[in-house]
């Protein structure tokens, strides 16, 4: 299965992009900001290129887990790991793999169906584990929809973008 790994930093940039507009005082900006308990003097006090250069890297993580969730072939080729003979040209075992890709590796791999995988992910995954974080916190209903609204988008756009392209 051959696989663009240059596409997961790119994708990875998305969360920032999504972010710099889902988070601006005209969008939802002020909304977060009141639902989050910050101040621009809290922002300010921080060290914006330690949190920009951790959360790109934690987004090339999430791109990379995104591939395996929203490639099928991934699926193909973790069932048949460590199958002896799958890494040797002219076995059985080998030739099935190759044929089976040659004509069904390019199945389901659209911007559509990564988008699909993306969006179901973020609400059976990443809002269960943001809300929770937010109910423990005492944060409110409106810190949930924001922050877990941005994650929808952000991650059925990385996963599209990850499963058409990857």
């Amino acid at each position: 299965m051959e696989l663009n790994m240059w596409i997961a930093p790119i994708a990875a940039i998305i969360p920032m992009v999504i972010g710099f507009i889902w988070y601006h005082e005209k969008v939802f900006g002020k909304a977060w900001m009141s639902a989050a308990g910050m101040t621009p003097e809290k922002i300010q006090n921080g060290n914006m290129l330690v949190t920009f250069g951790v959360s790109y890297i934690l987004s090339c993580f999430l791109a990379i887990t995104l591939m395996t969730m929203s490639i099928h072939q991934f699926g193909v080729f973790q069932v048949l790991a460590g199958v002896e003979g799958i890494d040797k040209e002219g076995s059985a075992i080998f030739q099935y793999f190759s044929d089976f890709m040659a004509e069904h590796g390019h199945r389901h791999r659209s911007f559509g169906h990564g988008a699909l995988h993306g969006a179901i992910a973020a609400i059976m995954f990443a809002i269960p584990v943001l809300a929770t974080n937010a109910l423990f916190e005492a944060k409110g209903f409106k810190y949930i929809l924001v922050n877990g609204g941005y994650w929808i988008v952000t991650i059925t756009l990385m996963s599209g973008l990850v499963c058409q392209f990857g």
